[in-house]
């Protein structure tokens, strides 16, 4: 029997609808919608960057024209329903998940402190009970309160001393939990003090519950996927296991094979909940949006030009002379089609958002009605990063390349 096939348009609704971005943003960001809005995410990703504003305020504000930083904060720091820890990478996470992380913690733990040691952070395993001492007596504390006369490891993002190292490893295994940013800087406190005792069970994770809920939480994102794509939402299930578990759900009758049509019409077969091929898309509105490059719905870059025709590479740690747009481009998302990608910096000495390059995607023209869409969209943006006003560098609007 041939396997029903999900067009491309189709596609693109239903997985833009599981990431918010198939209504309008203009929702309130406050209370209870903010937190519901990142449960339905399932994490928003932090990044230090700050060329305009955060990637983590940037998707969010991407979604809720009303969101503002201070409000993640309270969510965070004040009302302790997230947590922060990895997925792919640094990420704020709904803390009714957190029961879901043990096998993370666990997982995270065997592999850093043999990763670890060999990238010359020699000493750090020796901290550990100093470094817990140290929070059990003093309360929370970033890195610079420890280890002031240690020797760092040579260069890098690792220029660590070991306590440093040694509270990375803690918070990573579970130990310390980050409980507020001081700038960029985490501050660190002891886990037992921060999570409520019925989130944090003293047995060993139930490794098959984990795994089933990861699984079904990624499928429940991401609409469609392959085995591979739900081990790596989360990036904490194997690829193995993702497979297994997808051979397990087939064989029960609660995940169906399907084909879907990627933006060059070309089929690929994924797995899906039975009946998503017939079901209603959502469809979304005709409004531009400014995304950032850590977007949830487009972290997975293969995934994007798969389904969107949209090949998109950060360029921040290429040499500039060697980049294709530049240090740090922003896709352009109007209804359900990436259509231009922008390069823009926040000003903030003179309140200027600059507009160094806009250029349109191939095939999609750029006439009046879209310039002022994205016009418009350019104006939220400069709103929230709090800019006077926005200036057009020379030469802005660039052909396709």
């Amino acid at each position: 029997m041939a396997l029903a096939r999900l067009e491309n348009r189709a596609a693109r609704a239903h997985f833009l609808g599981r990431h918010a971005l198939a209504q309008l943003p203009t929702d309130s960001g406050d209370g209870g919608s903010l937190l519901e809005l990142i449960e339905r995410l399932g994490f928003v990703q932090l990044d230090s960057i700050n060329t305009v504003a955060r990637a983590h305020d940037m998707i969010l504000h991407a979604r809720r024209t009303t969101y503002r930083p201070p409000q993640l904060k309270r969510l965070y720091e004040t009302d302790r329903v997230l947590f922060e820890h990895w997925t792919h990478d640094a990420a704020m996470i709904p803390m009714a998940f957190y029961p879901h992380w043990h096998l993370r913690f666990q997982r995270d733990a065997d592999l850093l402190r043999s990763r670890w040691a060999s990238w010359r952070r020699d000493g750090f395993e020796e901290k550990f009970d100093t470094v817990l001492q140290h929070v059990r007596d003093h309360g929370p504390v970033t890195s610079s309160d420890l280890g002031q006369d240690e020797k760092k490891s040579s260069g890098g993002w690792w220029d660590w001393h070991p306590s440093k190292t040694a509270l990375e490893y803690l918070w990573r295994s579970g130990a310390l939990t980050v409980v507020g940013r001081d700038g960029f800087r985490k501050r660190y406190d002891l886990t037992e003090r921060v999570i409520e005792e019925h989130l944090y069970p003293t047995m060993n994770p139930n490794a098959a519950a984990t795994i089933d809920w990861l699984c079904n939480a990624a499928l429940d994102r991401l609409a469609f996927a392959s085995s591979g794509e739900i081990a790596a939402f989360w990036d904490t299930v194997t690829a193995a296991e993702a497979k297994d578990w997808v051979a397990r759900e087939l064989a029960g009758g609660r995940l169906e094979r399907i084909v879907v049509l990627g933006a060059d019409g070309r089929p690929k077969e994924a797995v899906a909940r039975p009946g998503l091929v017939d079901s209603e898309c959502p469809v979304a509105p005709g409004k531009m949006r400014v995304l950032s490059p850590f977007d949830p719905a487009f972290r997975d870059r293969k995934r994007t030009e798969r389904l969107f025709g949209f090949h998109y590479r950060i360029e921040v740690f290429v040499p500039e002379a060697k980049r294709r747009y530049g240090y740090y481009v922003f896709p352009l998302l109007e209804g359900d089609r990436l259509v231009g990608r922008v390069d823009m910096k926040a000003f903030r000495e003179c309140r200027e958002l600059r507009v160094r390059a806009l250029w349109p995607e191939r095939g999609i023209k750029w006439g009046q009605g879209r310039l002022s869409r994205f016009e418009a969209a350019l104006d939220r943006v400069r709103r929230f990063a709090g800019m006077d006003r926005t200036v057009f560098l020379n030469e802005w609007l660039r052909e396709p390349i």
